[in-house]
């Protein structure tokens, strides 16, 4: 992955103040890329996107992705030539909670998305970021492959089956015929530093820690394709400029870990105390929350073959630079250079 190719590039992030988002803008800004965020106010407090140092060095527009009058404003202002779709209500949990938030905005979201590319000529590269969540899930023991039937359990998983869906008729009804590639990735669970959500293991790590106290752990035992945050993103940047060069990359993809690195939720905790030390131990205490699935893993041999893609780091320098993100945060340090060198030493790989 040559980041130079997005040196002077129009590119436009929606989801931009997120997680993942606030990673992916401070690798683009620094590869000198047109930036462009579009995205609600960060979803936490404290939030990855204000520590990261952006804001100044792009454009970053408060937005609501089911807005579609807005959006079209920042489309035709900004004139994009990729586009990446990160913006998502992203937790399962709170999915239960607001099931038809998350389908506004999961679902018309990428619909208004979709039309803001299929009337903007502008756009050459497409990317439609979905979960590892969307198959049908039935537990079984192999990694899920792009061909498998899409069928989310929860509200959160089926509404990214749903945007899924809504890119495929974008694609057949209009993009096929118009000189833009798109895709969407399939991604799997994403640690690393600076995630404040709730309801995720790292995070819920990272709070336990800090306060001194006993990690609570829902599920030990679930099975996930845990991988550092800069491993899709890296996949996400290859994907679009391979498909912007050539339109015949444009496809499905999944993005996750070799499968020796898709691990139970337990075996995560146990390796995060072991790095973070200080004593910190966890405990079993399952809450009867609502359904997750227990067993997942992706087959990635499509990304794979297709790019001579494969993961950087595996799970034990996931956590190792999560710890370290996160003790750098705790000490008050200096967290752009703390990014800058952890997306170095990556791409240097």
């Amino acid at each position: 992955m040559d980041l130079s190719f997005y040196k002077g590039k129009k590119v436009l992030i929606t989801g931009h103040t997120g997680f993942k988002g606030s990673w992916l803008c401070r690798i683009l800004v620094g590869a000198g890329a047109q930036v462009t965020g579009y995205s609600l106010t960060p979803p936490t407090e404290p939030n990855l996107f204000s520590m990261a140092d952006v804001e100044d060095k792009m454009e970053s527009v408060i937005g609501d992705i089911r807005d579609l009058a807005h959006l079209k404003e920042v489309f035709e202002k900004t004139q994009p030539e990729i586009v990446l779709h990160l913006a998502a209500q992203p937790i399962v949990r709170d999915s239960y909670k607001d099931p038809v938030y998350t389908y506004e905005t999961n679902v018309m979201g990428t619909v208004n998305i979709c039309e803001c590319v299929r009337i903007n000529p502008c756009v050459k590269s497409f990317l439609n970021v979905t979960t590892d969540k969307v198959y049908e899930n039935k537990e079984w023991a192999w990694g899920y492959r792009e061909n498998e039937p899409l069928d989310g359990y929860d509200p959160y998983s089926n509404s990214k089956s749903c945007s899924e869906l809504v890119t495929h008729s974008y694609i057949n009804s209009f993009f096929n015929d118009m000189p833009v590639a798109v895709s969407t990735a399939r991604a799997g669970n994403v640690i690393g530093g600076g995630d404040f959500a709730n309801d995720r293991i790292v995070p819920d790590c990272v709070r336990a820690a800090l306060k001194k106290e006993d990690i609570i752990v829902r599920n030990p035992h679930s099975t996930r394709p845990y991988q550092h945050v800069l491993e899709p993103l890296a996949a996400y940047l290859l994907i679009a400029m391979k498909q912007y060069e050539d339109k015949s990359y444009a496809g499905f993809y999944n993005v996750g870990p070799d499968e020796s690195d898709c691990i139970t939720t337990g075996n995560l905790v146990d390796t995060f105390c072991a790095k973070w030390g200080e004593g910190l131990k966890w405990v079993n205490k399952y809450d009867g929350g609502p359904h997750e699935a227990n067993f997942l893993k992706l087959d990635c041999s499509k990304l794979k073959t297709t790019f001579g893609w494969k993961p950087v780091w595996n799970f034990d320098t996931a956590i190792e630079k999560s710890v370290a993100w996160s003790k750098v945060y705790a000490a008050g340090g200096d967290i752009p250079a703390c990014m800058d060198a952890q997306i170095a030493e990556f791409f240097d790989k």
